[in-house]
């Protein structure tokens, strides 16, 4: 199954794409959500995206809004992955699209298990 991973940390995406790909997931990576939304504009049919909140340009918030325009991406999950906890920031996120929360760092078998949760096999 394929994963988009967008983050502006290369050390994150590295690590998350790691864990991913030892569990048997192709991983799509974007440093940013406008190289994202791009890669999805082009094609890229990812079953599920995680996506930094905080990232210079766009904010996760505001790419998965736009990602769920995309053709073909209205249903497609879609992830928050943060330091943040805020409330109203998960209210937001939530109304935007996002499926679920995710707070950094995440532990790998929470990552895995988030996945098999939300596209199951």
């Amino acid at each position: 199954m394929m994963v988009m991973l967008v983050d502006d940390s290369p050390t994150l995406l590295a690590s998350m794409e790691s864990v991913l790909r030892r569990a048997g997931h192709d991983v799509v990576k974007s440093l940013s959500a406008e190289e994202a939304l791009s890669k999805l504009k082009a094609g890229t049919k990812p079953r599920l995206v995680i996506t930094d909140l905080n990232m210079g340009g766009m904010n996760g918030i505001d790419f998965i809004r736009q990602a769920k325009k995309v053709s073909g991406m209205a249903f497609t999950p879609m992830l928050m992955l943060t330091t943040e906890s805020q409330q109203a920031r998960r209210a937001e996120a939530k109304a935007a699209g996002a499926a679920g929360w995710l707070v950094k760092p995440v532990a790998a078998d929470a990552l895995i298990g988030v996945v098999k949760q939300l596209v199951p096999a």
